[in-house]
């Protein structure tokens, strides 16, 4: 696990992404890997999200691909089956938690305040996400918590070119997650060069 989130803070970006068609996906995954970004977290926010992850994982064996917005046990196991590395939810439930320990699989869970890191560390977590960042607080929120707790942070919601680069300033961040260089409407379109674009610039910012 501790190797899988340091490969994650060498990535420093997480494009978080919902894809409403699957066949969508190799493509859109050659524009992240050909301009920087070897990873993709891909929300179960659409019925796509298991069949992109399957079809993400036979292209490119080596990117580090995420499920995000995994609600239940099915969304678990289903992204397992499709061949995650790890597991991103937007809040804190100890019971999707104790399920994904027991498949053996990273999970990342969201939290935006005090109570809800110490329930995580209770659960055995120090890699949370931090959601959502910019409405809960953003960095002064982010800096507050950090003096206090023996945890790494995942900030998403938000987060754009403009800021990430002061999130990622906090040693308490091993990476930031964000859509803005993947906006649904330019996967929709197939305008990969456009998110290419938008990659590159993500990547040089850092």
């Amino acid at each position: 696990m501790s190797t899988l989130l340091e490969t994650l803070s060498t990535l420093k970006i997480i494009p978080v992404i919902a894809i409403q068609n699957a066949d969508d996906a190799v493509a859109l995954g050659q524009a992240l890997m050909d301009n920087g970004m070897p990873s993709a977290e891909i929300t179960f926010r659409t019925p796509a999200a298991a069949e992109a992850i399957r079809q993400l994982r036979a292209a490119f064996p080596a990117m580090i691909i995420g499920a995000g917005t995994v609600l239940t046990t099915d969304h678990v196991d289903q992204a397992i089956d499709a061949g995650v590395d790890f597991i991103v939810s937007p809040g804190l439930n100890p019971r999707i938690v104790q399920y994904c320990q027991a498949r053996g699989v990273l999970m990342i869970p969201g939290i935006n305040n005090p109570s809800l890191v110490e329930q995580a560390m209770e659960l055995g977590l120090r890699a949370l996400k931090f959601f959502p960042a910019e409405p809960s607080g953003g960095l002064p929120m982010l800096k507050a918590m950090s003096a206090v707790y023996p945890v790494r942070f995942m900030p998403t919601g938000g987060v754009s070119l403009a800021n990430v680069k002061d999130y990622l300033a906090l040693n308490s961040v091993f990476a930031c997650g964000g859509t803005w260089m993947v906006p649904a409407d330019l996967i929709e379109k197939q305008e990969w060069d456009k998110i290419g674009a938008l990659v590159r610039e993500a990547v040089a910012a850092l």
